[in-house]
């Protein structure tokens, strides 16, 4: 499965404030190529932190583009959500399109009972978080092949931790947000190796509304 990172982050590297509330970063253009994007992917991949702070629907997509690639239906929508914190109104479970949540087995049974009552799939993989690696084989096994992931900062470092990224593209925006406890795009506890940093190779880089959109594919690991 071909998995690709893409966030929109401030100059100096912050996803939004040290209140963690929502900030447009990016314009019309950069919003046009992350519906390209997800038109492109068969499922779309956020952490429960995402949900909670910002409610995405995660349907807005290009429609003309998807048919151009020959994708059919609408990416399913997907959570990363060890304890299965999903509200049961939140946004990304309204609509027709598909939600999948990644929940381990420390999830209550009966929040993860409310969550498949309202028309979400709930697959369980790890014992006190989500095992990253074993729910992905799951996505894989029922079709998908191409997952965009659209943050928080815990899951994309838990990914590159696991290894499972392949690209990594970022709007860099011109404002700064400041804040030692802004959340970035790789939180969680960090790599202090350098053996162990992810390696990018810069593949692009293309000026978009008054920013630039930055992309680089991750070198394998020796």
């Amino acid at each position: 499965m071909y998995v690709h990172v893409n966030a929109a982050v401030s100059a100096d590297g912050k996803l939004s404030t040290r209140r963690r509330e929502q900030v447009r970063i990016s314009g019309d253009e950069d919003f046009a190529r992350v519906d390209r994007l997800r038109a492109e992917s068969d499922a779309v991949l956020v952490g429960v932190g995402t949900v909670l702070a910002d409610d995405p629907s995660l349907v807005r997509f290009d429609r003309e583009h998807r048919e151009t690639v020959e994708k059919s239906g609408v990416p399913t929508r997907v959570v990363a959500d060890s304890r299965a914190r999903t509200p049961p109104d939140a946004a990304i479970l309204a609509g027709d399109a598909p939600t999948t949540v990644l929940a381990s087995e420390v999830a209550p049974s009966e929040r993860v009972e409310t969550l498949r009552e309202v028309g979400a799939s709930v697959v369980v993989a790890g014992e006190d978080r989500v095992d990253l690696t074993r729910a992905f084989d799951e996505l894989e096994s029922s079709g998908v092949e191409d997952l965009m992931v659209e943050g928080g900062g815990e899951l994309v470092f838990s990914l590159f931790e696991a290894g499972l990224v392949d690209d990594l593209t970022l709007y860099v925006g011109s404002l700064v947000l400041g804040g030692r406890d802004a959340p970035t795009i790789a939180d969680g506890e960090g790599f202090v190796d350098r053996e162990t940093f992810p390696r990018l190779s810069l593949d692009g880089v293309e000026r978009l509304d008054d920013g630039v959109v930055l992309g680089w594919s991750v070198e394998e690991q020796a």
